[in-house]
């Protein structure tokens, strides 16, 4: 059995879910479909997306402003059928969990309440190689509160040689003028998986509040907000998620935070639900995470991610992480020759794989889709980044990644 024959052996006995998913057709290669390893950018658009947007939208036509009601799902507590699959995706209870905004956005509503700093203790300590947006948003909140941002923020780098933070570095780097750490669950650039318990008890031994940015980590991993003991997280749901495009992102508050005297950005839907209508001047926020909310919701943007959510609630993120595991695994050993800068241990990584491909990664990028129907995702100059994702990536993608990252680097 040659290598193509083995990989669609593997998907008869090791099917994920991509009948449920519409994948774009190839642009070029020998195959129909294109092999999508972009997942960790923008996931594929579930089919059950367009009917279920298209029932929310003709609720507005039938109904008018009465839909707020009377809707088959009515929109003045729709974003409520969201907190219960966001919370069991994320290990958090509902009361804990909202689905609102953008990812960065609802960064920087949560820094408004946990990050507090004093002259003593004002330093934010991230990531070197954070998604920039992170970046910029701690550097804003330094500069916001009189403070420089290149002494503030703190950016954590591997060992020269390496690729990946070391947990012990990490926590090294935790001192008593530390207000805040705020990384990335799952590094985007690398693929690596960071030790959240750990670097959480750390910081939080440092006196320190803990947050995350799970943009790369929500629907890849399995999370355990609640337990982990986590102050605040936030994240998107274009990627894993498979929610559309600048789709609105979660938010996260650890239960311990919630009804307490902590400073919020207020507005019409973070008071109690069940006064909003008595129009009062001031408002009282529930005991919950949706207190951080300030604007009422978009309906036809919650609806892809309720969607997702339901499937997602539906597979199992442990079933889809298992899957995960064996695919990524998978593609690794194909990648003999390559240099894969990810870490190699399954359990420090997630659906990703980032290879160092020399100057030039986007013009790689290019050729793989035109000329092999393999879509991946690149970081100029020299990072190309392949997500096999469990919901809808075969070992036959792999196999073809595999063979066209060869022949465009013969």
């Amino acid at each position: 059995m040659n290598a193509e024959d083995q990989a669609r052996a593997l998907d008869a006995a090791d099917p994920g879910h991509r009948e449920l998913f519409d994948v774009p057709p190839a642009q070029g290669g020998d195959y129909p479909d294109v092999a999508y390893f972009a997942g960790n950018s923008l996931g594929l658009r579930p089919k059950a997306t367009r009917t279920e947007l298209l029932e929310d939208l003709d609720a507005w036509a039938a109904l008018g402003v009465e839909g707020h009601l009377d809707a088959e799902r009515p929109w003045l507590p729709y974003h409520e059928l969201l907190t219960g699959p966001a919370s069991r995706l994320v290990g958090a209870l509902p009361s804990e969990t909202v689905v609102m905004n953008s990812l960065t956005v609802n960064l920087h509503l949560l820094m408004v309440s946990f990050y507090r700093p004093t002259p003593s203790r004002h330093r934010i300590v991230i990531e070197d190689a954070a998604f920039p947006s992170d970046s910029y948003a701690v550097r804003s909140q330094a500069s916001f509160h009189g403070y420089d941002p290149e002494d503030a923020v703190i950016r954590l780098r591997p060992r020269p040689g390496e690729d990946n933070l070391r947990t012990a570095d990490v926590v090294e780097q935790l001192g008593g003028d530390v207000a805040l750490v705020l990384l990335g669950g799952v590094n985007y650039l690398t693929g690596e998986l960071m030790d959240i318990p750990t670097i959480t008890k750390a910081g939080h031994a440092a006196g320190a509040i803990v947050g995350w940015d799970l943009a790369h980590a929500a629907g890849n991993v399995p999370l355990s907000l609640h337990d982990w003991d986590v102050d605040f997280a936030a994240w998107c749901s274009y990627k894993y998620l498979n929610s559309g495009p600048g789709a609105l992102a979660g938010a996260f508050v650890h239960e311990r935070h919630l009804g307490g005297e902590r400073p919020r950005f207020e507005g019409w839907w973070s008071t109690e639900a069940s006064t909003r209508f008595e129009m009062t001047p001031e408002s009282r926020p529930p005991a919950t995470a949706d207190a951080w909310q300030v604007s009422n919701p978009p309906i036809f943007s919650l609806s892809p991610v309720r969607t997702s959510l339901e499937l997602f609630d539906k597979i199992g993120i442990d079933v889809l992480r298992e899957r995960s595991v064996r695919l990524t695994e998978y593609l690794a050993g194909l990648l003999t020759g390559f240099e894969v800068i990810t870490p190699s241990d399954p359990a420090r990584r997630g659906a990703q794989l980032s290879l160092r491909v020399g100057d030039g990664a986007g013009e790689l990028s290019r050729r793989l889709r035109f000329e092999y129907g393999v879509i991946a995702d690149s970081r100029e100059p020299d990072v190309l980044r392949l997500a096999p994702v469990p919901l809808y990536s075969t070992y036959h993608d792999c196999w073809r990644a595999s063979a066209a990252l060869v022949g465009v680097t013969a």
